[in-house]
């Protein structure tokens, strides 16, 4: 697909990677289209006064069902889905230092899991919908993480984005014969608030040191991996790992 011909639907659009990616892919595509759960944040990108805005909580299913067949009734030629909404989160499995409960909160994994997991399969089952219906080939970007191949302290974050990347493979089979294409990015520790929120200065020195490249990943750098799986027609079922080397 040209990138000019790329109507781009960005979830978890208010902030961080997404809102990266929406400002950034805006001037090369034809149209790119934010949805997040917070209507502040999507009232509060003034740099995008020519991108649709819907207010949409991924965990929602219902909600979901509803904004996708709204941004397809109001936009069909969208034909990109970049499934970036999530968060990170830190928990050990046993916390052997804990006061109250030592085991993992039931409620945080399924918080993690329905926010990184589940809320991908609820948008781009939705979306699958509506390209088969209405015959329209198109691209879905998962957004996954390094963690998915097992990282220490983040059992549910871990564990969903090992899921994120499954679905990836699987849904790339199913729905080749419809011209769809399913691809992931995998990115390892990147220079943004949020993996500054969740990392100590320690914590982020030491991944540093441990990339063999010696630094963070950079957003454009993720920007570029987005524009080549848009563009490479052959790109399929893989998850590009963007990680500067490093294994966990």
């Amino acid at each position: 697909m040209e990138l000019r011909d790329a109507n781009v639907l960005v979830t978890g659009a208010g902030r961080g990677i997404g809102k990266f990616l929406l400002e950034n892919l805006q001037p090369d595509v034809h149209a790119v289209i934010a949805a997040d759960r917070d209507r502040n944040l999507l009232d509060a990108l003034g740099s995008l006064p020519q991108a649709a805005k819907y207010e949409m909580d991924v965990t929602d299913p219902d909600l979901v069902t509803r904004v996708v067949r709204s941004i397809q009734s109001e936009h069909p030629g969208m034909n990109v889905l970049i499934n970036n909404a999530g968060i990170i989160h830190s928990e050990p499995l046993f916390n052997l230092l804990s006061k109250e409960d030592k085991k993992h909160s039931v409620a945080n994994w399924k918080k993690i899991v329905d926010a990184n997991l589940s809320s991908v399969f609820y948008v781009t089952s939705n979306v699958v919908e509506q390209w088969i219906a209405a015959k329209q080939p198109g691209v879905i970007i998962n957004i996954s993480s390094i963690s998915a191949s097992g990282n220490v302290g983040q059992t549910a974050y871990s564990a969903a984005k090992a899921g994120v990347e499954a679905m990836t493979r699987t849904w790339s089979k199913e729905l080749g014969m419809f011209k769809i294409r399913c691809a992931c990015i995998a990115p390892g520790f990147f220079d943004t608030p949020s993996t500054r929120e969740s990392l100590n200065d320690h914590m982020l020195k030491k991944w540093e040191k441990s990339v063999p490249l010696g630094r963070l990943g950079q957003l454009p750098e993720l920007l570029s991996a987005v524009k080549f799986i848009i563009n490479n027609e052959y790109f399929n079922g893989k998850v590009l790992q963007l990680d500067g080397g490093l294994t966990i």
